[in-house]
């Protein structure tokens, strides 16, 4: 049993945010130029992990589930990550592709959340990104049956060394391992503000057909 003498007083943590603002005047042109100066801001502000997302699914039933995941990859065509497509998250995106992505530089008192559509970014995509990962993560992605009950720490780490066995040279990516790239319909800069009346701007695109020959989108102010 855990005993500690020092319980959370949870209803009195808060801190009251006024570290910045963020008026539609400050916007840059795009969602992704935003985006890019915000993330730039949060590297040089020397955030730990400031490419960590929190990704967000569901299964076509609507139970969500989520966790964190590095960004690797971003344009104007969305963001990109990778993963084991036959992971929680790569079951419930193949069969229900939609997901939330939340940025939450919470010591910079920002956020920026991200809605859209995912798909798999094409292989030879996956292949130059695998190319560039450390050696043992490259293994582990052949090594890990992500998300599936494993009997203890053990066949875990037996597997990695069959792995590093059988590959003795260059380590090829799994054909279960993937990007995604979530293409945005909406992306929200949450800037926390005192009294709890953050400024929330959302660029929100607009769809008026069945194609569109280029994206138009619109900003819109959110009530806090």
């Amino acid at each position: 049993m855990i005993v500690t003498t020092n319980t959370p007083d949870l209803p009195h943590m808060r801190n009251d945010y006024r570290l910045d603002t963020l008026v539609e005047t400050d916007l840059a042109a795009s969602w992704h130029e935003q985006f890019a100066a915000w993330l730039a801001d949060a590297v040089d502000a020397g955030l730990p992990e400031p490419n960590a997302m929190i990704v967000a699914t569901a299964s076509p039933e609507g139970r969500p589930s989520a966790r964190t995941v590095l960004l690797k990859a971003y344009d104007e065509g969305g963001f990109s990550f990778f993963t084991n497509y036959t992971s929680r998250k790569g079951g419930e995106l193949d069969a229900n592709p939609y997901a939330s992505l939340l940025f939450p530089w919470h010591a910079m008192q920002r956020q920026v959340i991200v809605t859209g559509r995912a798909v798999r970014v094409p292989r030879a995509e996956t292949e130059a990104y695998f190319a560039e990962r450390p050696r043992g993560s490259q293994l582990g992605a052949w090594a890990s049956p992500q998300s599936s009950v494993i009997d203890g720490r053990e066949p875990l780490e037996d597997a990695w060394e069959a792995y590093a066995e059988r590959f003795a040279g260059e380590v090829p990516p799994p054909p279960h391992w993937g990007g995604y790239r979530v293409a945005p319909d909406t992306v929200e800069f949450w800037q926390g503000r005192p009294s709890r009346l953050h400024d929330r701007l959302r660029f929100r695109r607009l769809v008026t057909g069945t194609t569109l020959d280029h994206d138009e989108w619109i900003v819109e102010r959110l009530a806090p």
